[in-house]
């Protein structure tokens, strides 16, 4: 049985980094809620009508444009959380729970609403990376390579240390706004 904590399958290991492969059929994809996210945003929808918990997961899916849906595993728990904190109700009906808003979720509702704002920016942020507008394979195992460095400096930041790889990130972080150096055209004064 392989180590699900190994990085030696897909690099040598030498250097602490690893290819990542990319997404494969029954993989876990990018990360698409925050902590917290579903526990906003399902009052949220419950709110606007009552529904059934594959409607939700329907709804979230109109909301990411078919680019994601969440599974019953992770809104299933997540709506059984949200009737035992009394934040929502749930009536069988059918064999099916009918969930609905009651009037301590609409208080929470009221008290969250900037952070249900964010739940929502944070979606249609998602919904255009899952439609493609990311960044390249490439580009996101380069980030990935440099969260691994940060991780095994193992927080031995002396302030030399923090001024050296501050000033290397924010350098790389200029140089990616400014875009490719022009170049100037041989045997032409520009």
């Amino acid at each position: 049985m392989r180590d699900p904590h190994s990085h030696r399958e897909h690099g040598d290991g030498r250097d602490g980094f690893e290819k990542r492969p990319g997404r494969e059929r029954g993989g876990r994809g990018p990360r698409v809620f925050a902590p917290g996210d579903l526990k906003l945003l399902l009052p949220a929808l419950i709110a606007e009508q009552p529904c059934h918990g594959y409607d939700l997961i329907r709804q979230i899916e109109g909301l990411f444009d078919g680019a994601y849906s969440p599974s019953p595993g992770v809104i299933y728990p997540t709506l059984t959380f949200l009737e035992e904190s009394e934040l929502i109700t749930g009536d069988a009906e059918g064999g099916k729970k009918r969930y609905t808003i009651t009037d301590a979720g609409r208080l929470f509702l009221r008290e969250q609403a900037i952070a249900l704002d964010g739940v929502r920016m944070r979606i249609d942020v998602s919904k255009r990376s899952l439609r493609g507008h990311d960044r390249p394979p490439e580009i996101h195992e380069a980030v990935h390579n440099l969260r691994h460095a940060l991780q095994l400096h193992h927080g031995r930041w002396s302030p030399e240390e923090i001024t050296r790889v501050a000033a290397l990130l924010n350098s790389t972080a200029q140089a990616i706004v400014d875009g490719p150096a022009v170049q100037p055209v041989q045997g032409k004064n520009v």
